[in-house]
């Protein structure tokens, strides 16, 4: 039954996101507009999302309950459409998109240094370090952020601490933006695929229910949920 691993895989999902939240609640979002937009946020509400539609699907097909087989293709086709219309605004608006996203995030750079956003610091921390990359769009960022001529430690080419204060360093001369939107292009077959099998799951669990669903109607059995 295909709605079963369906099922398994939110709960999964929403395990690993339970997990991020406690033993990594201190990286958090780049952005101060969306402070609740983290990556273990994100991962729970997708694993609640795909457990709930598996159970529907799941129950439905085991009661053969016409009720819950037609919840769960309401539930999948209004995910589906959703998914469309924001893959359509992101392409229409994708350059003010990018411009907006930028701004947010240079924002964000001015809460690198406030106690109450560690969250935020680590999260730059990682990313410049393991990208190796300094600021949104070059290092001179966390200049015009911070006030003051200074960049975090992880922004230098040979780290060791307060690098960052030593304008004689040499620093990552690429922003983090860029190498983001160079990891999605070298990525974009490998996304595309995903998207695509995505999509095929969902429009082989909406078939699968309606086939079901017509087929208790032409029976004319009637299941208690």
């Amino acid at each position: 039954m295909m709605t079963a691993p369906r099922e398994l895989c939110g709960c999964g999902l929403l395990g690993v996101g339970i997990w991020l939240s406690v033993s990594q609640g201190s990286f958090a979002t780049f952005s101060p507009s969306f402070p609740s937009l983290s990556a273990a946020n994100l991962v729970i509400a997708i694993g609640a999302i795909v457990m709930v539609t598996g159970f529907l699907g799941c129950l439905g097909a085991i009661k053969e309950n016409k009720c819950l087989l037609l919840s769960f293709f309401i539930v999948l086709l209004i995910i589906l459409l959703a998914e469309l219309i924001f893959l359509i605004l992101f392409f229409v608006y994708s350059d003010k998109v990018s411009e907006n996203a930028k701004q947010d995030l240079k924002d964000g750079l001015a809460l690198y240094n406030s106690e109450n956003n560690i969250g935020l610091r680590n999260a730059w921390n990682i990313i410049q370090a393991e990208w190796k990359c300094c600021g949104v769009i070059a290092y001179t960022d966390w200049h015009d952020a911070l006030k003051e001529k200074v960049v975090p430690d992880r922004c230098c080419q040979e780290h060791y601490q307060n690098c960052g204060r030593n304008s004689t360093n040499m620093f990552w001369n690429r922003g983090c933006f860029e190498k983001v939107e160079e990891w999605l292009d070298e990525n974009k077959h490998l996304l595309g695929t995903i998207g695509m099998v995505i999509l095929v799951v969902q429009l082989l669990g909406m078939a699968f229910s309606m086939t079901l669903f017509h087929h208790i109607h032409r029976t004319g059995k009637k299941y208690d949920a």
